[in-house]
Order: C-alpha cells, then sequence, then structure tokens
C-alpha cells in the first residue's frame, strides 16, 4: 500500500524539514553501500599488464624490471596473478616517465571543467582526468567550487556529513584566508588532494560582491587565483570543477586557470546551451579583464564530446555542427555512452574505480579507452604549457642579462 499522501494533503515547511532529516538519516544508513564496505572508497588495484600499459613499457620490459626488483613488486593473488597498488603504480610511473612530469623550474598547469548544463559528465571529466593524471606520476589538486558536492562525492565525502565548511572554499570568499592551503585533504586516491565542497559555499555568491562593494582594490574574480599561487609550486596539475551556472565562484574558476576543458554531449539543447556560455563569458572577461586594461590567456581550451550514442543518428548531424563551430578545439576523442559510465556515476565512482572483471569486457574497453586517450591528449597540452613556462623564463632572464650589461 503506498504511503503516500492525498492529493488534497497540504505539507508545511515543518514537514519538509522532517522529511529533509529523514533523507540525511537513509543516507547515513546506506553510506556503506553507497561509497564502500567501510564508509570509506578504496583505491583500485592494477596488474601488471596495466601498469605496463601506463608506463608504455613491453611485455617484456615490464618482466625485466620486475626481474629486477628495484621497483615495488606489488603482491600475488591466487592462481599466481601479480597485482599492484596504486601507490605502488605511481611509483613505476614517476620512475619509467620522469621525462614527461613537470620540469623542476615549471608550476602546476590548472584547468578548469565547466559547463552550464547539468549532466553533461563535467564531474566525471575533472575527476576522471585527475585519476588518470595521477597514474601517470602527477600529483594533482582537485578543488570543489560546487555547492552540491559532486566531485567531494566521487571522492568518497558526503559532503553535508564529512565536510564542514572549515575545509572549504568560503574562508577565501570571506576573506578570512588568502592562501588555499588551509583547505586541502588527503583522499583515498595516492597522488590526489582535494578542496573540498558542501552546500554552505552557496553563501560565496553573497559574500564576493558586498567585498567587492566594501573593499577598495578588491577584485572577487581573482579570490581563487591568488589563493593557489602556493599550490602551483606544490602539485603538477590542478584541476576545478564549477557548478552548473556562471556564477561568482565559476567566474573565478575560470579566470584562475591555464586550460579550460567542455564536456559537451552531441545534442541541439546542449550545443545552443554552450553558445550561450562563451557568449557570457566573453562579456564578463570583457568587462573585468579588457576593459581594466588587463589581458587573460589560456594555454588550451578543449571541447570534448561526452555521452556519444552510437545508436542515435540525430547526434551525428549535431557532431557535425560541433566541429563546425568549434574546429580545432574539438578534441579527437569521444567519450561513449556505455553501461559502464552510467553504472559507475551510480556507484559514485569513474572508469578508473570499476574492477574490470565485473562487466563485459568490450563495454569497459571502450570506456577506458576513451577516457584514457583524452588524459593523453590533456597531458601533451600539460607537457606543452611547461615547455611554454621555461621558454619564457630563459626569454625574461636573458633580458635581465642584457639590460644589467647595457647598465654597466
Amino acid at each position: 500500500m503506498s504511503t503516500r499522501k492525498k492529493q488534497d494533503s497540504r505539507i508545511s515547511l515543518e514537514d519538509l524539514i522532517t522529511t529533509s532529516n529523514r533523507v540525511s538519516d537513509v543516507i547515513e544508513s546506506v553510506r556503506g553501500t553507497m561509497l564502500a564496505p567501510d564508509a570509506r572508497k578504496r583505491a583500485p588495484t592494477f596488474t601488471t599488464n596495466q601498469v605496463a600499459s601506463i608506463c608504455a613499457l613491453e611485455k617484456a620490459q615490464m618482466d625485466y624490471r620486475i626481474k629486477k626488483g628495484d621497483l615495488p613488486l606489488g603482491y600475488m593473488e591466487p592462481g599466481h596473478r601479480r597485482k599492484l597498488t596504486l601507490s605502488d603504480t605511481r611509483i613505476w610511473a614517476k620512475s619509467e616517465r620522469s621525462k614527461s612530469l613537470r620540469p623542476k623550474n615549471a608550476e602546476a598547469i590548472t584547468i578548469t571543467v565547466a559547463n552550464f548544463k547539468g549532466g553533461v559528465t563535467k564531474t566525471t571529466t575533472a575527476v576522471t582526468l585527475a585519476q588518470g593524471l595521477s597514474l601517470r606520476g602527477h600529483n594533482v589538486l582537485v578543488i570543489d567550487t560546487d555547492p552540491q558536492g559532486s566531485m567531494t562525492t566521487l571522492f568518497g565525502m558526503l559532503p553535508d556529513v564529512d565536510v564542514s565548511d572549515e575545509q572549504t572554499i568560503l574562508g577565501l570568499c570571506y576573506g578570512s584566508e588568502l592562501s588555499i592551503d588551509y583547505a586541502i585533504s588527503p583522499t583515498y586516491w595516492d597522488g590526489i588532494d582535494i578542496v573540498p565542497a558542501n552546500l554552505a559555499l552557496y553563501a560565496a555568491e553573497f559574500a564576493l560582491p558586498s567585498r567587492q562593494k566594501q573593499e577598495s582594490n578588491f577584485e572577487f574574480w581573482n579570490v581563487l587565483n591568488n589563493a593557489i599561487d602556493t599550490a602551483r609550486t606544490k602539485y603538477d596539475v590542478i584541476i576545478l570543477d564549477t557548478s552548473p551556472s556562471l556564477s561568482y565562484l565559476t567566474i573565478n574558476a575560470l579566470l584562475a586557470a591555464d586550460g579550460l576543458i567542455m564536456p559537451l554531449p552531441p545534442s541541439t539543447l546542449d550545443f545552443t546551451s554552450s553558445g550561450q556560455f562563451w557568449n557570457l563569458f566573453n562579456d564578463l572577461t570583457g568587462n573585468l579583464v579588457t576593459k581594466r586594461g588587463k589581458t587573460k590567456t589560456f594555454d588550451f581550451v578543449d571541447v570534448l564530446l561526452a555521452r556519444v550514442d552510437a545508436n542515435d543518428a540525430s547526434s551525428s548531424v549535431v557532431r557535425e555542427w560541433i566541429t563546425a563551430a568549434y574546429a580545432n578545439m574539438v578534441l579527437p576523442v569521444e567519450i561513449p555512452k556505455t553501461s559502464l559510465t552510467a553504472s559507475a556515476s551510480a556507484e559514485f565512482g569513474t572508469v578508473y574505480d570499476t574492477d574490470p572483471s565485473t562487466i563485459n569486457s568490450r563495454t569497459y574497453r571502450r570506456a577506458f579507452d576513451a577516457y584514457e586517450r583524452v588524459v593523453e591528449l590533456v597531458e601533451e597540452q600539460i607537457q606543452t604549457a611547461w615547455k611554454r613556462q621555461i621558454e619564457e623564463q630563459m626569454l625574461s632572464a636573458r633580458k635581465r642579462q642584457i639590460g644589467e650589461t647595457n647598465v654597466a
């Protein structure tokens, strides 16, 4: 028998409070099922074949390194199958991919993942990118600027249960903190730290404009950009997830970025919405940056075709529109709409969290290979940005040297 109230029954504010409390109680009670048996997510393990793929090693090379024994050997499963932990895998990656890691004098590349629309895999893209880069040996900081805390949830933290206001970027918005260091926490995934979010972040939409009116020389759009200065020297990559709106926090995330990624499903509504996003973004940057005599450049801007349904004939037409509109910004890879991506999200995980043995191998490879390709392409752009940083430093040093010589 249904427990739903009759249609003529009215619901008071007190009823909604009771409902909210009940939902919170149920969430807490099923927490173990949602996240992990011990109510915390656990990092995946990797086979030697997976580690060899990450490190770009042939099977013979992998076997040789294992026999040499100078890197972690992991452990043997029943059936004599070797598995390596996440931390073991990262040690291998740092050893075998040392030339691909951040140069000594370079700073972290900050990447913001943004889109006006919800449900476009924005958060999944941000988290998967962070995981893929960390597997390749990079140290990653992720920052959740969305009050709904979807990224926070994917890292195994329930925003309304596990995250206090002091752990979010709210302190930066109020001005009680100047550096983001205070809010950084470790995650279950070795190599990734997080600045989590909770609903209290909605207060930033009042705090930032209020400070703009009251404080001289205050630039609300640069709060996050300034706050991550020290983090840029400690991490290789900083990834920011944003809310599906052009909020004050989203503006901060966009203007703090060296690179932008927009996940974009090939649907008419999503495509037209993306045009509105860029129109508003350009208006804002014009008012906040250009008209103030300043400039802003990005090392890269990527449009990622996401949730692509191979059986949807209409999507092929929209893909042509997207390619014509965004030209070389469109990454040469598509994220397919598969049962794996749907089930991973439902279980608060990503393709990297998924045990390949629990799903159809063909389905797994389609999703996994697509995300791996995205990580590879983004890493190439990160490396180009690092190279540009070093070249600019050398050019600046050369100019100083010439100036000092002329003075002498």
